[in-house]
């Protein structure tokens, strides 16, 4: 999935905006699987007894489609910020509802790529992680819609270790355990896992 194959989703904003259903339903089809990656990310294991991500996913496609003729504004980057605050609230309320007292853990939001943070979704490290270069270089990638894509197309097992290794941040014991697996086998399905990653996004550059 080459960055030039994948659609500009500004014109379809615009197009949505002036009445476009066709551009609209588009617009939210291509934007399912980020919601997907992001609800994931956050939905903390407590919380996961109680609601599926895809139900916050579900609600939030719901609440933004009927909202929005309040979206006023143009980018990628505005719309998926947009859908991410709906995503947030709706955690939020998740939260509120099942753990009052553990609001901070739904509002914490990982984005997939922080131009402000030095450690970014696609680059958290470990000194003891083994060859940690592969997903340092996803910290370079810009075009979230694109990343999100891309991951939904690999295997389930793959989909959770870079989810919980990169957009949760968790250590490789965290995830072995989250897993079942030993720590060695969780860091060679993680290796693995974003290789796959970078062939289904096109990526020419070779590992170091």
């Amino acid at each position: 999935m080459a960055a030039s194959r994948f659609p500009n989703v500004s014109p379809l904003i615009a197009q949505a905006r002036r009445g476009d259903a066709a551009s609209r339903d588009r617009l939210f089809g291509l934007c399912r699987s980020y919601l997907d990656i992001v609800a994931r990310s956050q939905v903390e294991t407590w919380l996961r007894a109680k609601v599926d991500a895809s139900d916050l996913v579900q609600e939030t496609m719901l609440e933004a489609f009927r909202d929005f003729e309040r979206f006023d504004r143009t980018s990628e980057q505005e719309w998926l910020a947009w859908l991410k605050r709906i995503l947030a609230h709706n955690a939020a309320d998740f939260v509120r509802r099942y753990r009052g007292t553990a609001k901070r853990q739904a509002r914490r939001e990982v984005p997939i790529r922080s131009p402000q943070d030095s450690t970014h979704a696609f680059g958290a490290a470990e000194p003891a992680a083994p060859c940690p270069t592969p997903s340092q270089e996803f910290a370079q990638i810009e075009n979230e819609l694109w990343v999100t894509a891309a991951l939904a197309e690999l295997p389930p097992d793959y989909q959770e270790v870079i989810v919980l290794r990169n957009l949760q941040r968790l250590s490789f014991n965290e995830v072995a355990e989250r897993m079942e697996r030993s720590r060695p086998a969780v860091q060679m399905l993680w290796m693995r896992a974003i290789r796959k990653l970078q062939e289904a996004m096109g990526a020419e550059d070779r590992l170091e």
